[in-house]
């Protein structure tokens, strides 16, 4: 699914993407998953891009989440599908963001650290239990395991 969706990116955007990289859970091979494939779209200047990114997205069945900007200003989010069941997340920004690297770094470490990809896995299942009807409860309690992965991620450099 990842790289059909790319192409289609790809495709649509054209010259203004730098880069499209998979991640979240199912980036990770064998990893608990929801059936919601994370893009993560590069583009050389945010602002410049800003306007011609958001129709085009729409065009390919994505909704553009303006409020999600109030949290985090520099980068654009879009969901694809009907609510509740969404096929895909994409966010865009600039490689230079901070977040860019902190999303690129826990993926390859849980791509290079089958166990803890494993724990991982295991953690979010007991959490989607435990907070069935609280994606924030959710999110904010998987926070502590994401935090030490990236610890150890940046320590092997």
């Amino acid at each position: 699914m990842f790289e059909q969706e790319r192409a289609n990116l790809k495709t649509t955007l054209g010259s203004l993407v730098l880069t499209i990289e998979h991640m979240g859970s199912t980036a990770v091979p064998g990893l608990a998953a929801k059936p919601i494939v994370d893009l993560l779209v590069g583009v050389r200047n945010l602002a410049g891009v800003r306007s011609r990114c958001i129709e085009p997205l729409q065009a390919l069945g994505y909704t553009y989440i303006p409020e999600y900007e109030s949290w985090l200003p520099d980068e654009l989010f879009f969901r694809k599908g009907v609510p509740g069941p969404w096929t895909h997340h994409v966010h865009v920004m600039e490689p230079a963001n901070p977040r860019w690297d902190a999303f690129l770094s826990f993926r390859d470490y849980l791509r290079a650290h089958p166990d803890a990809a494993s724990a991982y896995g295991d953690l979010k299942k007991s959490l989607a239990v435990a907070f069935k009807d609280d994606i924030a409860g959710y999110r904010n309690a998987k926070h502590e395991f994401i935090v030490a992965a990236m610890t150890k991620a940046r320590a092997e450099g």
